[in-house]
């Protein structure tokens, strides 16, 4: 059942599975999708934890205020936080996600307790070149404004971000879905960067916990139960 929650200008969708009084584990969801992206691995993750499962800003039954960013995301995920009075989470993010994920651990590291970030991390300057996209014809499922905000500060991330990797201390699970060599070299950088970082690779593309969700949680539960 969806749920939301009023976190500064934004009301915040979100769904909750899992018993009361479990480890709570927070699950962001990539770029255009929502929380029911996460449908392959959530009874799964709900057998072993409470999972918060969210919709970010201008996505899913979220709000749409047409100011988008990755700051304005990780506020919204530590508006929820104190909304929902969880003082410490897990999070795993997938690609969207996963960026704000890192970007929480950065600005509150007392609030996380293990990251998984599913084939992502925060950008480096000067690797990712995203030029803006025309809007479709079609109506989308989210606010395809959100699109263009996120793709040009992939194009020209915050140096911060990934220079503050180095004192992201939290626990990290680095899942490799091996889409492309690219990809595999910068995230293993990341690893290598970040102090209690490893990386899994699982054979599969861009959307691990989709294409082999058996595999995911095989890598997942058990780094989150730690």
């Amino acid at each position: 059942m969806i749920e939301s929650v009023d976190v500064g200008d934004v009301s915040i969708g979100y769904r909750v599975a899992g018993e009361a009084g479990g480890q709570p584990v927070v699950l962001l969801h990539g770029l255009g999708d929502s929380g029911l992206d996460w449908s392959p691995v959530l009874d799964g993750l709900a057998a072993a934890f409470r999972v918060f499962v969210l919709d970010l800003r201008g996505h899913g039954d979220s709000g749409r205020p047409g100011d988008y960013s990755f700051e304005l995301m990780r506020d919204d995920v530590l508006g929820f936080l104190d909304a929902m009075r969880l003082e410490r989470v897990a999070l795993v993010g997938h690609s969207m996600g996963a960026v704000v994920a890192v970007l929480v651990a950065q600005a509150a590291p007392d609030r996380v307790t293990r990251l998984v970030l599913e084939d992502a991390t925060v950008p480096r300057p000067g690797d990712l070149y995203r030029p803006p996209l025309a809007a479709p014809d079609e109506p989308t499922p989210f606010d395809f404004a959100v699109v263009n905000a996120i793709r040009a500060q992939l194009t020209h991330p915050d140096p911060a971000w990934w220079d503050g990797t180095d004192a992201v201390k939290t626990p990290t699970l680095i899942v490799d879905g091996a889409s492309s060599d690219d990809r595999q070299a910068f995230l293993a950088a990341s690893a290598a960067r970040m102090p209690n970082a490893r990386l899994v690779t699982i054979a599969a593309g861009h959307y691990v916990h989709q294409e082999r969700p058996a595999g995911f949680l095989d890598a997942v539960v058990p780094f989150l139960s730690l």
